[in-house]
């Protein structure tokens, strides 16, 4: 899996690269068919201190593409969230491809 990093006013450290990759790698446990990932990490000047430090994280699947975004006052903490939205997403994606035998009851009068 590629993993692209941007970031808009902070500098990504190798320790941030690392500790995204660490969570991504969480999420290629459950589904290993992610072909690509796009990671935003954003400081900005918001009024509130909750909406300062954003992370976003675009998986590219076959056939389809899954976003997540957070914000939180420390940017690791915004990583986190949005890896374990991300999971959620991957988990309910993974179920609906296994999910290909529906049992329909039928009933004959």
């Amino acid at each position: 899996m590629n993993l692209k990093i941007n970031s808009r006013h902070v500098e990504v450290s190798p320790a941030m690269r690392t500790h995204l990759e660490a969570g991504l790698a969480k999420i290629r446990k459950h589904f290993d068919h992610v072909l690509d990932a796009s990671a935003f990490l954003i400081v900005d000047n918001a009024k509130e201190k909750d909406l300062r430090q954003t992370a976003e994280i675009t998986l590219h699947l076959k056939g389809k593409e899954l976003f997540a975004q957070s914000h939180h006052a420390d940017l690791y903490h915004a990583m986190d969230s949005v890896v374990e939205k991300l999971e959620r997403q991957v988990v309910k994606h993974k179920e609906k491809i296994q999910d290909h035998h529906h049992e329909k009851n039928f009933e004959q009068s």
